[in-house]
């Protein structure tokens, strides 16, 4: 039977990526430092997805097993694997990348035949290319030259909405309806396999911008914004017509753009995010602000999930005011259980404004942008009195 190894046994290993693998017919191994979910799907040797919506459904997950990420005898499983896949955070990935190289070295050692490939489930641009950077760099000689030969590390990207689970058996997982997993094909060795629920893409920047850009950037200032006005769940501040208006206006600036630059058309973009904003409205999903609206230094910076669709925006013509409140909005989270929001609020009151958006979303003082931010930001910091 076709072995693999999840690494991550969160909601997104358990609730979507090892679902998929074990319902094509893959032995799963998930491992993560989570004992009580470890404990719970090995004692029961399965776990259940509640798939909540208008029609629930529950899917019972079998064939599985599961060990600790630290578990000194990981690597051997990796490397008896035909493919591996993480879903752990892009931070943590430095720290999951030496136990994959020491799988890979064994995996050339034992004379494991066949390719493996490895594919970072995270949201993030190009994770599984990051992966693999870190994992070369743990390895050398013969065991560098065999990993780059015959483990593939296609990029991907990942989409489903997964809030905290209700109260229950550990391993168990609420999830919604929607879900997309898109594979780059190129990224892969040997034969590529046939997994229902995989998207094999030959596009897939246009893919992961258009999730990233449209889905996480909206979701991101929609908390921003309902943590402002004082509401606790997504879908509640999605029911305030000012917040429902900036979101969708986000998208829709979005969409424009993403349209020149990829060449999705306007009928296939406004789908999109009708479908989206459904989503974050689904009554039976609740998402909590706090959770979403979390680390917004990471979200906020260069390359992330507004600030560069906003600047390719400009790039295509596009004009992007929806993005400027939205930026406005991120400055003015002060969230005190928050540790990147306090040290967001602490260069906002050393510095002003004008030195967060310089420190950390890397705006040049005197563009558009920054100086339409800064306006949104005196605007809304009187209108909301914060």
């Amino acid at each position: 039977m076709k072995k693999a190894v999840m690494i991550g046994a969160g909601n997104i290993g358990r609730g979507f990526i090892g679902m998929l693998l074990a319902q094509a017919g893959w032995e799963v191994l998930f491992a993560d430092i989570n004992t009580d979910v470890i404990d719970d799907i090995n004692r029961r040797g399965a776990y259940t997805v509640h798939l909540l919506d208008m029609e629930p459904e529950d899917t019972v997950v079998k064939n599985i097993s599961a060990m600790r990420s630290l578990d000194p005898a990981l690597p051997e499983r990796i490397a008896e694997a035909g493919l591996v896949c993480t879903s752990v955070g892009l931070t943590a990935l430095p720290k999951v990348a030496p136990v994959i190289a020491r799988g890979l070295a064994l995996r050339r050692q034992k004379g494991v035949p066949g390719y493996i490939n490895v594919i970072a489930c995270e949201n993030a641009v190009n994770g599984s290319s990051q992966l693999k950077k870190l994992v070369l760099r743990e390895l050398s000689g013969e065991d560098a030259a065999y990993a780059d030969e015959y483990a593939g590390f296609p990029d991907c990207a990942v989409d489903r909405i997964i809030p905290p689970g209700r109260d229950g058996l550990p391993a168990d997982v609420v999830v919604e309806k929607y879900r997309e997993w898109d594979v780059a094909r190129r990224g892969f060795k040997g034969e590529i396999p046939e997994i229902p629920g995989m998207q094999v893409v030959d596009d897939l920047p246009a893919y992961l911008e258009r999730k990233l850009f449209t889905l996480n950037g909206s979701n991101a200032v929609t908390a921003w914004y309902g943590w402002l006005k004082g509401y606790r769940t997504i879908n509640e501040s999605l029911e305030d017509p000012e917040i429902y208006e900036q979101a969708w206006g986000m998208m829709t600036e979005c969409g424009r753009m993403l349209s020149r630059r990829h060449g999705f058309s306007e009928e296939e973009m406004e789908a999109y995010r009708t479908a989206l904003m459904a989503r974050f409205k689904n009554p039976y999903i609740i998402d909590d602000v706090l959770r979403v609206a979390r680390e917004p230094i990471r979200k906020l910076s260069p390359g992330d999930r507004i600030i560069t669709p906003m600047l390719y925006a400009a790039e295509c013509g596009v004009r992007a005011e929806h993005y400027y409140t939205g930026v406005a909005m991120g400055l003015l989270y002060a969230e005190p259980s928050d540790a990147q929001s306090v040290r967001l609020q602490t260069v906002i009151k050393e510095a002003g404004p004008e030195g967060a958006l310089k420190q950390i979303c890397g705006l040049r003082p005197g563009s558009v942008a920054f100086e339409a931010i800064l306006a949104e930001y005196g605007r809304m910091k009187k209108k909301t009195g914060r």
